[in-house]
């Protein structure tokens, strides 16, 4: 039975310097709701109340973040701020939560290796807080854990991408088994437009079996000194069985400026307003 997920959470967030000097990346607000909570909800909807996180230096707010804040707490009880806290305090209420360090920046995959610790021998899920996925159904997380039941092997979520995005992401090629879902022959991590085998893109949403773990420490590090999830779930997939699936939902890319405003733009009118008018 899957009931943990990990988030690597440990990555600098370059890309929207100066704001994540001080603060992690994943505690970038969409609207009134930092982007890591997005990602911990959807995985308490699919059943995964288990919780880790692989950390870094300067991550501290992450795990105050899903923990009580008696101070704050008691300055506005009573008054109609309180309600501005349910949905944190449900999810802390509704899942437990661990934390691990990375001390190096090493890759995804050895973020996921770092991850053992908490996860122990069973099957489990990865999140990556940059993408968020929305959808008016059961979310992405849930939908996966469906197909796990079924099948009982890795899982990687994928979409297909403009030609022009492809050298930003790990690219699959499999035969399909029914509609949407395939069986992965191939995978290469950000391969050149024209290089890539097909233009189904691996997104942040992961369901690996215990034994990823040595395929991770059996994997040589790349480009960059960086080990390679993707490289770790190629080997598998060989030896194996690694089912890609081309989920139902939307991806915002919030690791990008662009794809941030454009989430930021989505939740506002499609989630913030909605309940404010309620």
């Amino acid at each position: 039975m899957l009931k943990k997920c990990l988030f690597p959470v440990a990555g600098y967030g370059t890309r929207f310097l100066p704001a994540t000097k001080a603060m992690p990346k994943e505690m970038l607000p969409l609207v009134n709701k930092p982007l890591v909570q997005y990602g911990v909800e959807e995985a308490i909807e699919a059943g995964l109340t288990e919780i880790g996180f692989v950390t870094g230096r300067g991550k501290r707010a992450i795990e105050d973040h899903f923990d009580t804040n008696f101070e704050l707490e008691h300055q506005i009880a009573g008054t109609g701020k309180e309600r501005y806290l349910d949905c944190v305090r449900k999810v802390i209420d509704s899942a437990s939560f661990s934390y691990t360090r990375q001390g190096e920046m090493r890759g995804l995959g050895d973020a996921i290796l770092q991850g053992q610790r908490l996860i122990g021998d069973e099957a489990f899920a990865v999140v990556l807080a940059d993408d968020l996925c929305l959808n008016d159904g059961l979310g992405v997380l849930g939908q996966m854990v469906q197909l796990y039941k079924q099948f009982r092997c890795s899982i990687v979520a994928v979409e297909e991408v403009p030609q022009d995005q492809i050298h930003k992401f790990g690219v699959i090629a499999g035969n399909e088994i029914k509609p949407g879902l395939y069986q992965v022959t191939n995978m290469v991590e950000k391969p050149a437009a024209e290089d890539a085998p097909s233009n189904m893109a691996i997104i942040g949403r992961y369901i690996l079996t215990p034994d990823i773990f040595e395929l991770i420490r059996e994997t040589p590090a790349g480009k960059n000194g960086e080990v390679q999830i993707t490289d770790a779930l190629l080997t598998q997939a060989q030896r194996g069985c690694v089912l890609a699936y081309q989920f139902k939902g939307r991806r915002f890319d919030c690791g990008s400026v662009d794809g941030f405003i454009e989430a930021t733009n989505h939740v506002y009118k499609t989630m913030y307003l909605p309940g404010e008018k309620g």
